[in-house]
């Protein structure tokens, strides 16, 4: 349906600077925050389900999965002693 609308020069500034950040045309822009507005379920295309692929990581027996963060920090101080010196 075709109208005409006159806006407020705030709102007018507001949906341009939408369309400008979006790169989506005025007509998309006035549409989705007219829907928002009215509180009305836009119109989203389905997308298939997301499905994870889980990967089995192998650690040697002994190695506390938990504790791999700390592992790390011991490992970023060795760096760092060594760097200070040199």
């Amino acid at each position: 349906m075709r109208t005409t609308l006159t806006l407020e020069p705030d709102v007018a500034a507001r949906l341009n600077s939408e369309v400008a950040r979006s790169d989506r045309a005025l007509k998309a822009v006035v549409n989705d925050a007219l829907r928002r507005g009215l509180q009305m379920p836009a119109k989203s295309p389905r997308r298939a389900a997301y499905a994870v692929k889980p990967l089995r990581l192998a650690f040697r027996p002994g190695v506390d999965t938990d504790r791999l963060n700390e592992l790390a920090d011991e490992l970023e101080t060795e760096v760092l002693v060594k760097k200070l010196r040199a």
